[in-house]
């Protein structure tokens, strides 16, 4: 390990143990290295668990960007899924055994098709809301390239592998499918259509698909128009019960919609229609576009996001229940079946051991050989821009040219960025910068349709701290950089710290230190902004201006969200 011992994070993560076990590992510690079961890094979240520990929860059970979500369960298991645009790994897969502690197992694709494609940032393209299903003892993923088509993938285990992507339908402008299965062995398909794409929105159609879900069989089938009540109607999930066919499709808009169940006794209709849940008296915006799923014991929930802005797409759980052959989701205080989200709620019933608390990690050590799955790139990447060795206890990132044209980091793929994890916290890295050319840049960046980010940049062959901030990167903006803090000599051998501190609504100030414990602002705070159909982002990138033959180097030690 190059950089100081880690005691501190140690005692950091070990802060929640009782005081004797906690006095047992740290003597173990300083005497002589942690035992192997305590090396082992956590990954629950340290900004937000929606456990509450006294058998009930808070929304949102997911407080990051898992827009679009659908799920299911399989036996004792509850898997999702979401969209995940440009961003790779793609499709990433969660796990939970009580649909409140969630635990991110994988992901579909480390590369999205087309290569080519995808290998430069294609901002708002890519996966759009996709379906989770299980038949025949396969997992199946549908999912929308808005561009391309409808696709469709198959693992016998969610965690992977997954076969490559099929293209099910070859169309511009037909978004989220989802298919059913039913009992007399026929599958159909149901899907919207992008406006942006196709000329045409809030309709939905169904299609006849083969047997083995890999093929369409017959023309698509128009089975509703939401243009009377029901705009930008989108996001089907596909369901049987007791006879009725029924469609759970949003309505309304992302920010400010709601969700609609339609109900048929054939497969194509007519359908009947009814709103089920909306914001009501609550402040929970927009609440709607998910998953109805039952537990073991025979409860029924709902999963679905709420927009926040630059905090993304939230995802919350529902209490739902069934009245006269209609779904009632959330509380329905006034009995008239349409129910409004909880902010606070007992727990599932679930048949078995209770789960311990699990969240989708944040903070990475970088004490493997694999990133921690919380990180996507920004486009497909290059094997050689990050490489990590377990025992070196650090990830390596080499300085990468800037893109052709290059603007902004609108355009750079080499962005590494996670989902903003909370509505408050804070993240550093420790970090060293060995650049060996003029203008080589590492950075810690909060990314969306505006960004900022603190910098160690090689300026006259020494490196100098500063900040920049680019408003509207997506209309091709330049940045505007602060005035520079020059690095002497000996703290530019030193590992350096760099901070951003998010405060609520999204409010962002950044600082670095040269100690890991005084922290220096630097810069003006910026106010986060989402990205394209996606929250804001936070993560690392290391740039250099031209091509080449070699490049400057950054190690991190550890990234941490606290």
């Amino acid at each position: 390990m190059r950089f100081v011992p880690r005691l501190r994070a140690f005692v950091l993560a070990s802060a929640w143990l009782p005081q004797a076990v906690w006095l047992v590992l740290l003597l173990t510690a300083v005497g002589g290295g942690l035992p192997r079961a305590a090396q082992a890094q956590s990954t629950l979240s340290k900004v937000w668990v929606p456990d509450l520990g006294n058998g009930s929860y808070k929304n949102p059970i997911l407080y990051a960007d898992y827009s679009d979500p659908d799920a299911i369960r399989v036996g004792e298991d509850f898997y999702l899924t979401s969209s995940s645009f440009n961003a790779v790994p793609g499709l990433q897969i969660l796990h939970s055994k009580d649909l409140v502690n969630w635990s991110l197992i994988g992901a579909v694709f480390n590369e999205q098709p087309p290569l080519a494609r995808y290998a430069v940032p294609q901002h708002g393209n890519g996966v759009w809301a996709p379906a989770l299903r299980y038949h025949n003892k396969e997992f199946y993923i549908y999912y929308p390239d808005p561009d391309l088509g409808i696709f469709v993938t198959k693992a016998k285990n969610p965690a992977g592998p997954w076969s490559a992507p099929v293209c099910l339908k070859q169309a511009s402008g037909w978004i989220d499918p989802c298919p059913l299965w039913d009992a007399d062995g026929k599958a159909y398909l149901v899907h919207g259509f992008a406006g942006s794409r196709a000329g045409i929105k809030t309709i939905l159609a169904v299609s006849p698909m083969s047997a083995d879900g890999l093929s369409l069989t017959g023309p698509d089938a128009l089975v509703f128009d939401g243009h009377q009540g029901h705009p930008t109607l989108e996001g089907p999930k596909f369901y049987k019960r007791n006879g009725y066919y029924y469609i759970f499709a949003p309505a309304g808009g992302v920010p400010t919609g709601w969700q609609l169940v339609l109900r048929a006794t054939n497969v194509y209709g007519p359908y009947e229609e009814r709103i089920v849940m909306d914001q009501g008296k609550t402040p929970i915006n927009g609440p709607h576009q998910g998953a109805w799923v039952d537990t073991n014991a025979g409860e029924d929930w709902f999963l679905h996001f709420q927009d926040q802005g630059p905090y993304g797409r939230v995802v919350h759980l529902q209490p739902m229940v069934w009245k006269n052959g209609w779904p009632v989701i959330g509380e329905d205080p006034d009995g008239d079946g349409k129910g409004q989200p909880v902010l606070t709620y007992r727990k599932p019933k679930i048949k078995g051991k209770a789960q311990p608390l699990a969240t989708p990690p944040t903070s990475d050590e970088f004490s493997s050989n694999q990133l921690g799955l919380q990180w996507q790139w920004h486009a497909n990447p290059q094997d050689y821009w990050a490489f990590l060795n377990g025992p070196q206890g650090y990830l390596r990132l080499y300085a990468m040219p800037l893109a052709e044209g290059y603007k902004n980091l609108w355009q750079q793929p080499n962005l590494l960025l996670q989902k903003l994890p909370a509505d408050v916290f804070t993240a550093t890295a420790k970090l060293r910068f060995d650049s060996r050319l003029e203008g080589e840049k590492l950075g810690l960046v909060i990314m969306g349709l505006d960004y900022a980010y603190l910098s160690l940049t090689n300026q006259g062959g020494k490196l100098q701290l500063s900040q920049s901030v680019c408003k509207d990167a997506d209309k091709g903006s330049a940045e505007a950089t602060t005035a520079a803090v020059p690095l002497s000599a000996d703290q530019a051998k030193q590992p350096v710290y760099l901070r951003v501190a998010v405060k609520p609504g999204a409010k962002c100030q950044f600082s670095y230190s040269f100690d890991g414990q005084a922290f220096q602002p630097l810069g003006a705070e910026f106010q986060a902004r989402e990205g394209k159909w996606i929250g804001a982002k936070v993560g690392l990138f290391c740039t250099r201006p031209g091509k080449f033959n070699d490049s400057g180097n950054a190690d991190i030690d550890w990234f941490r969200i606290e």
